[in-house]
């Protein structure tokens, strides 16, 4: 995994768990033969480091469900504590 890339990602993408997801999903996705969003540099690129480079530049980006976060966040407060 290139290193450079996956630090360009996580400014994009700063939350840990959001960004290994994505990464995986676009993974799968990339070797079930979907297209990659930008040319691979060589016919050799691992497939998530062309993820790594999709998410960096903008390409690929995570969706959140507000209103689940929302809820999430209500369970906190009424339970006092973090779930």
């Amino acid at each position: 995994m290139n290193l450079e890339m996956l630090e360009k990602a996580r400014t994009r993408v700063p939350s840990i768990p959001v960004l290994v997801n994505l990464v995986s999903k676009r993974t799968r996705q990339l070797n079930r033969g979907e297209r990659p969003f930008l040319r691979p540099i060589s016919k050799f690129e691992d497939k998530s480091d062309i993820a790594l480079r999709e998410i960096a530049e903008g390409l690929v980006v995570a969706q959140v469900d507000m209103d689940a976060v929302e809820k999430h966040m209500e369970a906190q407060a009424r339970w006092g504590r973090h779930l």
